[in-house]
């Protein structure tokens, strides 16, 4: 599968995020389009990582089907060839979208993540650790690191399009998105998670965290959007390595994360960008982590139409 650092697509492109180039359709569809770009420590690396757009693209796609009875969401199709005969202007393009497009409903987004937080680990951990709280509500003294908590912990966080995203209180959030609006986010996070997390398990996986992103379409209903508890927005945890008192491996870009880490400690790279070149068994490394989530997740091989 030829690997896409970007796309150029016969459709009006109206953003561009880490991962994702987005283009409108028409005025009810949108084209999701996840290369295969990766970014660590807010910096976006020059090489790609082969499958991983397929992969992110197919694992959402997967939980859509999984989830459709407990919220709507905003897929109509992960299928190349179906989206191909949508939007005929993909014609010659087949062969480049395969696996990593999906089709969506339009909707304006809700300009906030929602966050939900199963076990302590990462930001959450470190604001503990300082302060007992987390988004400055207090959470119950004498917890380790990766422990599960007594209940899943809702915590938004203002959506950046550079660096990191911003925990906000949920007090905070009614401000930005109304009352109504914030009780029934928070109302779809915890029954998308309490699904997935359950589902997850089933397969030997504990989703720690992860965060969502919801928009109300042209109807006015407020339905699931972006990405679903894909590697890149989520942490995964292999069940059976689970071991509370210590950070987690993960399912994701840690033999990046690790490498980088190195260059830094080595002063051979001082964490800004251009980021160092990536030596081939880093990127391979990187690819068959994306592609075991896929596989451990689903029961299946990435097969890529």
């Amino acid at each position: 599968m030829t690997t896409m650092l970007s796309s150029d697509l016969p459709l009006e492109k109206i953003g561009r995020g880490k991962v994702r180039d987005i283009y409108a359709v028409d005025a009810d569809r949108l084209l999701l389009v996840a290369t295969d770009r990766i970014s660590a420590f807010d910096v976006v690396m020059a090489e790609t990582i082969p499958m991983k757009g397929a992969v992110l693209t197919q694992i959402s796609a997967w939980w859509f089907d999984q989830l459709g009875g407990v919220v709507p969401h905003h897929m109509i199709s992960a299928d190349t060839a179906e989206i191909v005969d949508a939007v005929p202007a993909l014609q010659d393009h087949r062969a480049t979208l395969a696996g990593r497009t999906m089709l969506c409903r339009r909707t304006t987004v809700f300009p906030v993540e929602c966050v939900i937080r199963g076990y302590i680990t990462g930001s959450a951990w470190k604001e503990y650790v300082a302060s007992g709280t987390l988004a400055g509500e207090a959470l119950p003294e004498g917890l380790q690191e990766s422990e599960q908590l007594p209940s899943p912990i809702f915590s938004p966080a203002t959506k950046a399009e550079t660096g990191h995203d911003e925990n906000i209180t949920i007090a905070r959030m009614r401000e930005i998105v109304g009352d109504e609006d914030a009780y029934t986010l928070e109302s779809m996070t915890r029954a998308v998670y309490t699904q997935g997390e359950a589902i997850a398990r089933e397969q030997g996986i504990i989703i720690a965290d992860t965060k969502f992103e919801f928009g109300r379409d042209a109807n006015g209903r407020i339905i699931l959007i972006d990405e679903v508890m894909t590697p890149d927005s989520s942490r995964f945890w292999a069940a059976d390595a689970y071991q509370p008192g210590r950070p987690q491996p993960s399912f994701d870009k840690q033999p990046l994360r690790d490498y980088l880490d190195a260059e830094r400690r080595a002063g051979r790279w001082n964490g800004e960008a251009p980021p160092p070149k990536l030596p081939d068994e880093v990127v391979d490394a990187t690819s068959k982590r994306y592609l075991d989530a896929y596989r451990r997740l689903t029961g299946t091989d990435l097969v890529v139409k």
